[in-house]
């Protein structure tokens, strides 16, 4: 079987050595770029399945790497960084990132994270190639509204809004289920798979990206409840 390939960006060579070396021993093939110009070159010309991307680097930044990728692809993504914030990590999310895993880190951690994406992101995919072969039975349908997982589209007044595939299968899921309060696990368990490792924040992150795509509406809405999670309000 052909071995996967990971593309770890980071200007620290003892850091990028030391990940390099625990997943090659997982049986994954990697390449080292020390800056954001290289790693988008090597993106090119590598095309990893997953991409280690450091915040921190000389010239162009981790965040305006993950911009230049998310432009064209949906590589998985998780940013390497010494920032702890919130603010840090709900940007990294925000701009397309899978996972965000904090410095100091154990590479063993890593190779579980990589391992627990590329696993989702395989799942998705498989679930996008289904979807096509699927009866118009996963088409949800409100007022000006149609969210369809047959061909992985949503519609907004006859507008064709453009959705990552997570975006559209949390907002499907809660479609699915109007006026029926989730949790934030409940949902990471449903839409990311319960081998997410993570923060209950990436359901925020998403919730916020998909609001800002919707023109409000009367008839429906997508409700915070505060201090449980979200839910999908049909107004009768």
């Amino acid at each position: 079987m052909e071995k996967r390939k990971i593309l770890i960006v980071d200007d620290d060579a003892n850091i990028a050595e030391l990940i390099a070396l625990y997943l090659t021993k997982e049986c994954f093939q990697c390449e080292i770029a020390e800056d954001g110009e290289t790693a988008l070159e090597k993106h090119q010309s590598f095309q990893p399945d997953l991409i280690l991307l450091d915040i921190m680097l000389p010239g162009i930044d981790g965040y305006d790497v993950l911009r230049e990728i998310r432009k064209q692809y949906t590589t998985p993504v998780i940013m390497l960084s010494a920032k702890g914030e919130t603010f840090d990590k709900v940007l990294g999310l925000e701009l397309g990132a899978d996972d965000y895993i904090i410095k100091p880190f154990e590479p063993k951690e890593v190779v579980a994270r990589v391992k627990a994406v590329l696993r989702r992101f395989d799942n998705q995919q498989a679930r996008v190639a289904s979807a096509a072969k699927d009866t118009p039975k996963d088409v949800v349908t409100y007022d000006g509204l149609v969210i369809s997982l047959a061909n992985y589209s949503v519609t907004d007044h006859e507008k064709t809004i453009e959705m990552p595939p997570k975006e559209l299968e949390l907002l499907y899921f809660l479609a699915s289920h109007p006026n029926q309060v989730f949790t934030r696990e409940q949902l990471l368990d449903q839409i990311w798979g319960y081998e997410y490792i993570g923060e209950t924040r990436t359901v925020d992150v998403h919730i916020k990206r998909i609001r800002e795509k919707l023109t409000e509406n009367p008839a429906w809405s997508l409700t915070t409840v505060w201090g449980i999670g979200y839910k999908f309000e049909v107004n009768a």
